[in-house]
């Protein structure tokens, strides 16, 4: 049996959401997906992308992982599940824009850094995982005088933007860019707040979307 959250959950569902959207997911199954935008996110479950923007089945392609990273591209005879993903969406859906959402208090990040963190398994897929933030630590640089949690939050913007570049060595994300078919986008999701930031690229700060009331962060400036 499922949890019996699930199944109550699945239940509320049933009675309430579904009917109203029964059309919309009947649409769905005849005619297939197409969304217009790929979201890549961490698979933290605080931080879900379709509770965030709001939005309705078919809405987003998502593909969460451990601290939202996308790995280099990497033609080769591995398993490469963000890359698949990634193929999947820009290939064959088509999307339009690519956001990389990062969040406070990344669990994997904070992993990455800590120097009494054991690995979890003789496998230790997180940590092995986890060495692809190795550039954006070294773009965020020492810790100095800063509180591990305003370093921690320096080493999660640094990471998204780290994702970014790492999106435009696939060479069909790159060219559709270059031809403005494409657009990329770093985003951060602050959990207890529930601010919603965005990179500009040009100048590396994260600026909260809406004007509303929030903090101004940056991906090199010491807070």
């Amino acid at each position: 049996m499922l949890p019996t959250r699930l199944i109550d959950g699945y239940a509320s569902f049933l009675d309430g959401r579904f009917p109203r959207e029964t059309e919309r997911y009947q649409q769905l199954e005849k005619d297939g997906q197409r969304p217009k935008t790929m979201v890549i996110g961490c698979c933290d479950s605080r931080v879900s992308p379709e509770v965030i923007f709001d939005v309705g089945p078919g809405e987003l392609f998502v593909v969460r992982n451990v601290a939202n990273l996308v790995p280099p591209y990497a033609p080769d005879e591995n398993y490469h599940g963000t890359s698949a993903a990634l193929e999947f969406a820009v290939m064959a859906l088509r999307v339009s824009d690519i956001v990389v959402l990062g969040h406070g208090r990344c669990g994997g990040i904070r992993a990455a850094v800590s120097d009494d963190a054991e690995p979890l398994s003789p496998g230790d897929f997180i940590g092995k995982w986890m060495g692809m933030i190795a550039p954006a630590i070294e773009e965020a640089g020492p810790r100095g005088a800063l509180s591990m949690a305003d370093y921690l939050t320096r080493l999660e913007h640094a990471s998204v933007a780290t994702s970014l570049r790492n999106l435009r060595t696939f060479p069909c994300v790159r060219i559709l860019e270059e031809r403005g078919k494409l657009k990329l986008h770093g985003a951060f999701f602050g959990v207890a707040t529930g601010v919603l930031s965005v990179l500009d690229e040009a100048t590396g700060i994260f600026a909260p979307v809406l004007d509303r009331p929030g903090k101004t962060f940056s991906c090199d400036a010491v807070a």
